[in-house]
Order: structure tokens, then C-alpha cells, then sequence
């Protein structure tokens, strides 16, 4: 009996010692590790081993990036680069894109359908989009108005001479008319 009571009493003292082999196990894996180590490895373990070797490495980059102080060379040029990238940035934005016509295209073809439009480029004498990009838009209003504010200055004048003015156009009448008898008597 006294055998089975040494039993029972190893039996409570179980659990005891399941704790104890948990810090010993811990030895075991490193050197269960530096057996794996110690194998000649397989292709597909060399490249996943590769990857994550790589992996590790990008973070610690930049953590090394972060902790540089301020007035260093890195931050200076990273500073450079970052306003050269918005620099481009803007130019890419301030573009048309690809132009869908190319620059010796006829204008007829283009504004086909603009009647008022292609008899502007009659007026102004030109043919194709490359001529027609060589005008500003307030340099072709300015050509295109001008005749007609000089016709209109015409038909003031002939109504003067016939003693009749436009509506609300007495005062200009009157004038104009006062010149042309004072430049005919200073003739004679």
C-alpha cells in the first residue's frame, strides 16, 4: 500500500511539474532552430526567406529616414523632390491633353456645321488651325468690330449732313455739323 500512496502523492504533484518543463521547452526551440539552420535548405524556403528579409528591411529604412534630424542633407533633398513632384504635377494639370485635330486640319471641315464661324475665317483670311491659333480672341473681336464701328461713324456723319441724327444721337449731330461748316469757312 505504501506504493500506491507514493503513486497518488506523485500524481498531485503533476501539474507542478507540467509548469516547470514549459520554461525548459523554450531552450529546445532555439535549438531545434539552429538544427533547421543547420539543413540544407530548399529553393522555395531560400525565396520566402529572401522576401521576408526584404520585407524587414524597407520599415527599418524609413524609421532611419524619420529619426534624421531636420537641418540633414536627406530631408533637404526629400524637401526638393517633393516640390519638383508638384511642380510637374501643375504642368500635367495646366494642359489640354492630346489635341484631337492636328494643326493643318481645314477649318471648313472643323467648323462645319458654324456658319457665323467660317465666315470669320473668310474675314480674317485664314485656312487652318495652325493660322487661326496665331490670333488672340480680343485681337479677332478688335479686327471683326472695327469696320463696323467705322461704318456706324459713317452713318452718323450722312445723317448730320441731312440734318437727322440716330436715336439719342443729337449732340454728336450737332457737333459734327458745327465742324464741317466751320472747316468749310476757314477753306474759303
Amino acid at each position: 500500500m505504501a506504493k500506491k500512496k507514493s503513486k497518488k502523492t506523485t500524481a498531485k504533484k503533476a501539474p507542478a511539474r507540467r509548469r516547470a518543463p514549459a520554461k525548459k521547452t523554450a531552450p529546445k526551440r532555439k535549438k531545434a532552430a539552429t538544427k533547421k539552420a543547420a539543413r540544407p535548405k530548399r529553393a522555395t524556403t531560400a525565396k520566402k526567406t529572401a522576401t521576408k528579409k526584404k520585407a524587414a528591411k524597407k520599415p527599418a529604412k524609413k524609421v532611419a529616414r524619420k529619426k534624421a534630424p531636420a537641418g540633414t542633407a536627406r530631408t533637404r533633398v526629400a524637401t526638393k523632390s517633393k516640390t519638383a513632384r508638384k511642380k510637374t504635377t501643375k504642368k500635367t494639370a495646366t494642359t489640354l491633353g492630346r489635341p484631337r485635330v492636328p494643326a493643318d486640319a481645314q477649318l471648313d471641315l472643323v467648323f462645319r456645321k458654324d456658319y457665323e464661324a467660317r465666315e470669320v475665317f473668310g474675314f480674317l483670311g485664314v485656312t487652318t488651325v495652325r493660322e487661326l491659333e496665331k490670333f488672340g480672341p480680343d485681337q479677332i473681336i478688335r479686327l471683326l468690330t472695327g469696320p463696323m464701328v467705322q461704318t456706324v461713324g459713317r452713318i452718323r456723319k450722312g445723317m448730320a449732313m441731312c440734318n437727322r441724327s440716330l436715336d439719342g444721337d443729337k449732340a454728336f449731330a450737332l457737333e459734327f455739323k458745327q465742324k464741317v461748316l466751320a472747316s468749310s469757312s476757314s477753306a474759303k
